[in-house]
């Protein structure tokens, strides 16, 4: 049986682009299908007690970009460490790739260029002209999906989504639900790939030691 991996992302997180590649590519050697979940991230700490950037601790930020310095060089990407258009309204992107995959297309590739064109490009994404543009370079009707993005199902898609996330056991992006089995961040995608490869039963909060 064809194994799902459900994605929970934002569009706005560098750790889900350092992650993306990778993951298309553990999830391409398992033959795995992938479930693209973007989420408002916002809306998603709310409801588990984590905070936005500005409201952690300097401690907590100063951190994150020693973080983020390891990971891109671990990751080979290109990444600036303060985008010029960071933090922005990314969520015309977002349902723009959810009408995507109501459409049955694989947004994959669009996904990679938007993450790629905040963090490495410093493009400001909530644009629709921007938009359109990185989906019409991915293989993608870029004017089709702006203009679905609006849509009642895209709409209510995207606010199920963070109910939906939290229900999966989820709190962070990126997010990679295996069975039932949350890996939250890009630096467990290496345990991904080793839950895979194993095939052995999810592991669960309810298991004994």
């Amino acid at each position: 049986m064809q194994r799902q991996i459900d994605y929970y992302f934002s569009l706005l997180s560098p750790w889900t682009y350092l992650g993306h590649e990778l993951f298309l590519s553990i999830a391409a050697r398992h033959g795995c299908t992938i479930n693209y979940l973007p989420v408002p991230l916002r809306s998603v700490f709310d409801e588990t007690g984590g905070l936005p950037l500005p409201k952690r601790h300097p401690v907590r930020q100063r951190y994150r970009i020693l973080e983020l310095q390891r990971w891109r060089e671990r990751r080979g990407k290109a990444l600036n460490l303060f985008p010029r258009h960071f933090p922005l309204d990314i969520a015309l992107a977002d349902r723009a790739l959810i009408a995507a995959t109501l459409a049955g297309k694989d947004p994959g590739a669009f996904m990679e260029r938007v993450l790629a064109g905040v963090w490495a490009q410093e493009l400001d994404l909530s644009q629709h002209g921007l938009v359109i543009e990185m989906a019409d370079a991915s293989g993608l009707d870029g004017q089709a999906l702006v203009g679905q993005a609006e849509s009642e199902a895209v709409a209510a898609r995207y606010a199920a989504s963070s109910e939906a996330a939290v229900k999966a056991g989820v709190f962070g992006a990126p997010s990679y639900v295996l069975g039932g089995e949350v890996f939250w961040g890009q630096d467990r995608l290496e345990l991904l790939d080793d839950a895979l490869a194993s095939g052995r039963a999810p592991y669960s909060t309810e298991a004994k030691a």
